[in-house]
This record gives structure tokens, sequence and C-alpha cells, in this order.
């Protein structure tokens, strides 16, 4: 095991030396790489957006284990948990006027969970609550997520607060992380079960956005269309990226810190 882990060392060591343009770009081989691989092993692509809601539900149980355990809600980021339960309310209520499945009753289970978690941290677990290092000012996301949803929605024949409620969605899931990555960047110590719950929350993303990139790829564009016209596809897709992006340092250092036998992660100064 020791080999293993000093060959991962040395390449992680390799990657942190490398100035930002070759990260990057060492960053998006990597995606496309697997992204190739998952259109190889997965036929029905479909499988993708089951599999990030599974893992979804799989990083909130480890939340809800903390936070039952430990009796602790330390690390965690009480905006980022109201954020998600703003997009997931708007979502649902989207679903039901718009496009009822059994996408809709997933939702409505992580929906009831997360408003569980948040009456955890504000009233029964409120004294181990970090609300110092919970500095991030959600209006920041909030206020341009419904302006942007404003001026670019769907061009679908649903009635028009509908279409841009759902596009305040879309938009608001891929930056309802951010408060809990400067919670983080504020501590720079994650202990296990919250960076368990962010990476797979990292991973679920991941699989969310290799889901609608390869149907595009499949349907050779065509799912554009189906979305609508003007902007809105581009921001499908755009807004799948940037969560996936926005995740994608802290799965790294991650993935590393669990290699390297650390129970607890420690994150460099400027990560996330």
């Amino acid at each position: 095991m020791r080999p293993q882990r000093t060959s991962i060392h040395a390449v992680s060591s390799w990657v942190r030396r490398q100035p930002p343009k070759v990260k990057a770009f060492l960053a998006v081989v990597s995606g496309m790489a697997a992204l190739a691989l998952l259109r190889f092993i997965v036929h029905d692509h479909d499988n993708l957006f089951v599999a990030a809601e599974a893992v979804h539900s799989l990083g909130i149980s480890v939340l809800i284990y903390k936070l039952m355990k430990e009796k602790t809600c330390a690390g965690l980021s009480l905006k980022s948990q109201e954020l998600t339960a703003i997009f997931l309310a708007v979502r649902l209520y989207c679903s039901f006027v718009m496009e009822y499945d059994i996408h809709t009753i997933l939702d409505f289970a992580t929906f009831i969970t997360t408003l569980w978690v948040i009456y955890m941290i504000r009233f029964k677990l409120k004294a181990s609550y970090m609300e110092e290092k919970d500095n991030f000012a959600i209006y920041y996301v909030v206020i341009p997520c419904a302006v942007l949803a404003l001026l670019i929605h769907p061009s679908t024949s649903h009635h028009l607060l509908n279409r841009i409620s759902w596009a305040f969605c879309v938009y608001l899931e891929a930056v309802s992380v951010l408060p809990q990555l400067r919670v983080m960047q504020n501590t720079k110590i994650v202990e296990p079960f919250t960076a368990h719950y962010v990476f797979a929350l990292g991973v679920a993303r991941f699989l969310s956005c290799a889901h609608w990139v390869l149907q595009v790829l499949d349907s050779r564009g065509h799912l554009l269309v189906a979305l609508g016209y003007g902007l809105w596809p581009s921001m499908v897709l755009i807004s799948e990226i940037v969560q996936t992006f926005i995740l994608a340092d802290f799965c790294y250092y991650y993935v590393k810190s669990v290699f390297g036998g650390q129970l607890v992660l420690r994150l460099p100064s400027g990560v996330v």
C-alpha cells in the first residue's frame, strides 16, 4: 500500500507545482476522459441522472448520521442548506405544474430531509453551529439568479411564471454549495462526515453534468432544441458544468486525503 501512496503523493505534488493554466488543462482532459469512459460503460445515459440523485441522497444520509450520532453541526453551512431547500421547493412546484415524474418523488424526499437538517442546525444543535464562519451573504447568489432567470428562461408553451421559476431553480442549484465551501475555506480543516457529504455532492454534480453532455452528444444536438430556443439550452449545460467545476478542487484534495490515509481533510490556503 505504501508504494501506491508514494506514487499518488508524487503525482499530486507534481500537479500542485504546475501553473493554473496547466491545472485547468489537466482538469479538462480528466473530465473528457471520464466522460468517454462513462459513454462506453453506461448504455442508457438516463441512468446517470438517477445515479446522481442516488449519490446525493447518500451524501444527505451521511449528513444525517453526523447530526444524530455526533450531536454536532460544526463545519456545516446553514445557508447552503437553506439555498438547497429554496431551489428544491421551486423545482417541486415546477414539477407539479409542468412535468410530474419519478424525479419529483426523489426531490420531495430530499426536500424533507433538507428541512430536517435545517431544523437540527437552527434549534437542536444551535450551540455547535459556527455562525461566524458561515458568513456568505446568500443574497449575492439569490438576486443574480433571479435576475438571470427573468432574462434567460425556457421558451416552451408553459406559463411565463413557471418558466422563470424553472430557470431560477436551475441557476440557484448551480451555486447553492458556495456557502458550504466558504465555511470550509474559513476553517481550513474539514472533519470526515462533512468531507464525505461535500464529496458526494461533487460526484452527483459530475454524474448529472455527464448525463446532459452525453444526451446532447447522442441526440446530435437535437436535445438542445427540445429544451427550447435562444440562450436557455446553453445555460442549462453551463449551469451543470459550473456546478461540477465549483466542487472539482475540493474533490481533488478529498481523494488525495483519502489515499493518503488522513481522516481529517486539511485544505491549503486559497482552495475553494
